[in-house]
């Protein structure tokens, strides 16, 4: 039996809005901007899977479907922890009911693998950036710039199936599936 990995669900992002969300870095200390390969927009965190539930997650993934829709990226935020930033994000400006669809189906998908699913409220967003030890005060004029801009459309296509290996400068990601619509 192999080992259990750690997945979840995600959006790729196209290299150029990869490129274009790398060069808002602001290069501030305390703040780690992420890599290209690690910029993607979770849809559902699964945790640690055994190999068995990845193959019935699998198959149930290949039944998800949607129309193929265009996501607007649009403006910066951040997560706080215990009161301090945390993530810096971009968001997908006011909602889009068609991301909601995919995720409300992934989540469908992931209960009949018999998986648990995410059960946080779903706020999506591409995480740009982890902070620690910096303070709003010091990020605000970057967040104040950034918070109404936009960085175009992501034309969604499909999604897919990542896993991550945590490692002490970042998380790496493989894909492990994809599913296009």
């Amino acid at each position: 039996m192999g080992a259990t990995k750690r997945l979840f669900v995600g959006l790729e992002l196209p290299s150029n809005c990869k490129m274009a969300l790398l060069a808002l870095d602001p290069h501030l200390a305390g703040l780690r901007w992420l890599s290209e390969e690690q910029l993607h927009l979770t849809l559902s965190f699964l945790g640690n899977v055994e190999p068995s539930a990845e193959d019935r997650l699998r198959q149930a993934l290949q039944e998800v479907q949607v129309p193929a829709f265009f996501l607007p990226l649009r403006g910066i935020g951040v997560f706080d922890s215990h009161g301090s930033p945390s993530v810096v994000w971009v968001g997908v400006g006011s909602g889009h009911p068609h991301l909601f669809a995919l995720h409300r189906r992934i989540q469908h998908a992931v209960l009949h693998a018999g998986l648990e699913p995410d059960l946080k409220s779903f706020r999506p967003h591409v995480t740009l950036g982890r902070a620690k030890g910096i303070s709003r005060q010091i990020l605000q004029p970057f967040l104040r710039t950034y918070a109404d801009a936009e960085f175009g459309l992501v034309k969604v296509t499909g999604f897919a199936l990542y896993s991550s290996v945590l490692r002490p400068d970042g998380a790496t990601h493989h894909v492990e599936m994809r599913r296009e619509f």
